[in-house]
């Protein structure tokens, strides 16, 4: 979205190559044509400049040739005799004269200005954004600070505190149980057993 007043792009130029070779090319054919395809020149120039001006010009050069050449057609005979066919020459010679005049002159004029618009649409885009209704812009703290070509250096990042790490406990060995009562009951059962033994021979 365009801000507020800004021009639209202007279409740069052709190249200058391209220019030259379009006049050169448009004033020879009206030359060998015998001032014939002088409208093309006014033609092409009502094309590029859309100028009404330019436009009624190419009017009346289409009808001066035209007129020229039906005077010429109404001279007897091969040479120029009467009033009328000296007439109709000097129109289309005097119109190529000047239409080669004035062409030349308003497409260089047309194409220089085009060529200053363009430079100056290209220059006001790298400049920077003017402030919106003219309420000027704040600066910032830190740009004032700083300056406004003094380079601000970074911050080194802060080192952060080793955290301690927790005391995990050591694991402890489980305690040495006992040996278990069942020695005990073994040791009685063998003196029962022993006993049963000895009843058993004094019985004998």
């Amino acid at each position: 979205m365009q801000g507020h007043g800004q021009a639209p792009p202007v279409k740069p130029p052709p190249s200058t190559g391209l220019l030259v070779f379009l006049r050169v090319f448009f004033v020879v054919i009206s030359v060998c044509s015998f001032g014939l395809l002088g409208w093309t020149m006014m033609l092409r120039l009502a094309l590029v400049t859309r100028k009404s001006l330019d436009w009624g010009l190419f009017v009346a050069t289409l009808a001066a040739e035209i007129l020229g050449l039906v005077l010429l057609g109404t001279e007897p005979g091969e040479e120029i005799h009467t009033v009328g066919g000296w007439l109709g020459l000097a129109l289309l010679f005097g119109s190529l004269v000047v239409v080669i005049s004035y062409y030349l002159a308003a497409d260089i004029r047309h194409f220089h200005q085009l060529g200053y618009a363009t430079a100056g649409y290209a220059q006001h885009q790298q400049q920077p954004s003017a402030p919106v209704y003219g309420y000027p812009q704040q600066q910032s703290p830190y740009t004032a600070a700083t300056g406004p070509h003094t380079p601000v250096p970074p911050m080194a990042p802060i080192p952060q505190p080793a955290t301690p790490q927790p005391n995990t406990p050591t694991p402890t060995p489980p305690p040495q149980r006992p040996a278990p009562a069942r020695i005990d009951q073994v040791r009685a059962e063998l003196d029962e057993l022993s006993d049963y033994l000895r009843k058993h021979e004094d019985g004998r």
